[in-house]
């Protein structure tokens, strides 16, 4: 069963073609990959599936519905999550308060029932903190709640993002380039991570250029070039895939790589 379906997903910034006609399709479990050279139109995807950009054609399909014209929010309530490629954690404020953040639209007390303390109020937000303690505790994060996010390593930050982006159980986590900037070790226990997300019943989407660790931990893989698709199937396929050799070393390198 397929979780996430793009249908000739396009987007135009003036003259430019960001994003050109991607058929996009990830099963319902596992770490799909998306990857490409820089500027292959990678994060506007990532843009678009979440809600924060519009296509200009195409069509988006999750868990079965179009939610092509939905708001970012309203696919947050259905399930869609997602981190981002720089950071973007609330540095003043606590790790529980950071994860708390990442829930805030799957609440549904009003206003006033928020100001006076209402029953139902304190019902939401007893389950908001045990579930973001529950997120914490997945990322090893868990004994370091009550500290200031700014004073987190790079590698922490990293991994408080992806706490308030599960904290809601989402279906479909998509994370933007999780790997970037972490040393050999931090990534090892990102990999670990992504694998427990996964066994916790989460779908993975993720943009990465460390090759050497999207193709240890994905099941499929999607490669885009100019913006557009060039392959789709298993890791060991795209790495012997001529139009992905090219893709990332030129056509000369291609060429010689294909000579007997």
């Amino acid at each position: 069963m397929s979780l996430l379906v793009t249908r000739g997903l396009t987007r135009r910034y003036a003259g430019l073609v960001a994003v050109d006609g991607v058929d996009l399709t990830v099963p319902d479990g596992g770490v799909h990959a998306v990857i490409g050279p820089n500027g292959a139109g990678k994060t506007t995807l990532f843009n678009m599936i979440s809600g924060l950009v519009p296509p200009s054609a195409g069509r988006i399909e999750f868990a079965g519905s179009d939610i092509t014209s939905l708001s970012a929010d309203r696919r947050a309530r259905l399930g869609v999550a997602r981190t981002f490629q720089n950071i973007r954690i609330f540095g003043a404020m606590t790790l529980l308060e950071n994860v708390l953040t990442g829930l805030h639209p799957l609440l549904t007390a009003s206003l006033l029932g928020t100001v006076l303390r209402l029953p139902r109020f304190r019902r939401e937000e007893r389950n908001a903190v045990a579930r973001a303690r529950a997120a914490l505790a997945l990322v090893g994060l868990q004994a370091r709640e009550g500290e200031r996010a700014g004073g987190l390593s790079y590698g922490d930050q990293r991994r408080l993002e992806i706490a308030r982006a599960v904290a809601g159980a989402p279906r479909l986590l998509l994370l933007d380039e999780p790997a970037a900037g972490m040393n050999p070790a931090e990534t090892v226990a990102l990999a670990a991570l992504i694998r427990r997300i996964v066994v916790s019943g989460a779908t993975v989407l993720l943009v990465e250029h460390d090759m050497r660790f999207v193709m240890r931990l994905s099941d499929s893989v999607t490669v885009l070039n100019f913006g557009r698709r060039i392959f789709a199937g298993p890791p060991a396929a795209a790495r012997a895939d001529a139009g992905v050799i090219e893709a990332y070393l030129g056509a000369k390198v291609a060429a010689r790589l294909a000579l007997p």
